[in-house]
């Protein structure tokens, strides 16, 4: 009995130290509110929390404030451009910040985004806050600023 139990307990903390994809640990961070709401409109979970791997420059609660309000109401109301302007701010694959090159990368809405790392990480002149969260499907990047493709 005391093998079954000692057993169970070892599978369920395994379980439990699993990583969370992208959806789920940007939701548990806290400072993601805005942007997990504009993901479920542009209907980006599923994508989101598959297999990847992806890179994500996530802007926070305070980069997207920076946004006129009037013009984030409107954004998150349309979805094509709101997916546009979501899939702008992800890279296929998974980029840790000490691979990062300085230099123009492709993200999966189709346009590029200037990267730089002089005096830090930036990405189109966002500065990078936090690197290297990783989740089980790619890593999250937080970024100061909501990047807009042109």
């Amino acid at each position: 009995m005391k093998k079954i139990l000692l057993a169970a307990a070892i599978a369920t903390a395994a379980f439990s130290a699993q990583a969370k994809d992208i959806v789920d640990t940007a939701v548990g961070a806290g400072n993601f509110t805005t942007l997990v709401t504009a993901i479920k409109a542009a209907g980006l979970v599923d994508t989101l929390k598959g297999k990847g791997p992806f890179t994500v420059f996530a802007p926070t609660d305070a980069a997207f404030a920076k946004v006129p309000k009037a013009d984030l109401d409107a954004l998150l109301k349309d979805k094509a451009k709101l997916t546009a302007v979501l899939t702008y701010h992800v890279v296929p694959g998974t980029v840790m910040a000490k691979d990062i090159k300085a230099g123009n990368v492709k993200t999966v809405e189709g346009s590029n985004l200037m990267l730089a790392t002089t005096g830090g990480v930036t990405v189109n002149k966002a500065k990078v806050t936090t690197a290297d969260i990783v989740a089980d499907n790619g890593v999250i990047h937080v970024i100061d600023t909501v990047l807009m493709p042109k």
